[in-house]
């Protein structure tokens, strides 16, 4: 019996939006060379001044800083990866009651322009469990942003390392972050999820 190993190749591009421009990247499966089997984006430098993130706290960093919300103290740490987040650490991200608790943060006075809340396990020092709420949108089965969130505070907080790959486990997948001194990076899987026709 044979097997054969799967390499991929990368092609480069970019991606332009009215705010940001990402640097990005694809990889193909040479066993199946026009299916794209995964994408790595570039999401540029963590910001951690609370100021431009914006937290209404003072200081040079919120990192593991206690806070009220909803009438309960929770320490949290704070980023922002081209939008908001409040990062909390926790023992089960399955008994957080997320309906509750997630607008008590996206809209608690110290955040001006809402946030969004990620609340994590640290499984081990390469991966953490999360579950996101995004301002605006309620629970979501993934957030790219999000996860980059979580590992920073992870890195932040002693728990991960930079300049490590870190899979972050959401309830859509699999995503791998790395944090560095050079910006953050992001990479997951590619899968069709959905197919449909139009007429017009």
């Amino acid at each position: 019996m044979s097997s054969t190993s799967a390499s991929s190749s990368e092609k480069r591009f970019a991606i332009i939006t009215l705010q940001f421009a990402l640097k990005a990247s694809k990889s193909f499966s040479t066993l199946l060379p026009k299916k794209v089997s995964s994408a790595k984006v570039s999401m540029g430098k963590a910001e951690l001044n609370p100021a431009k993130i914006p937290v209404s706290i003072s200081g040079d960093r919120i990192i593991n800083h206690p806070a009220e919300i909803g009438g309960k103290e929770y320490n949290i740490t704070c980023c922002a990866v081209g939008n908001p987040h409040c990062v909390v650490f926790v023992d089960n991200v399955d008994k957080i009651n997320i309906e509750s608790v997630g607008p008590q943060f996206e809209t608690a006075p110290i955040f001006p322009e809402r946030v969004n809340t990620e609340f994590v396990r640290v499984v081990n020092s390469k991966t953490l469990k999360m579950r996101v709420w995004e301002r605006g949108n309620g629970e979501t089965q993934a957030c790219g942003t999000g996860a980059c969130a979580a590992v920073i505070a992870a890195v932040e907080n002693g728990y991960c390392s930079k300049d490590e790959d870190i899979t972050v486990k959401v309830k859509g997948g699999d995503l791998i972050v790395n944090y560095s001194d050079n910006g953050v990076t992001l990479t997951g899987d590619c899968n069709i999820v959905y197919k449909g026709e139009i007429e017009y």
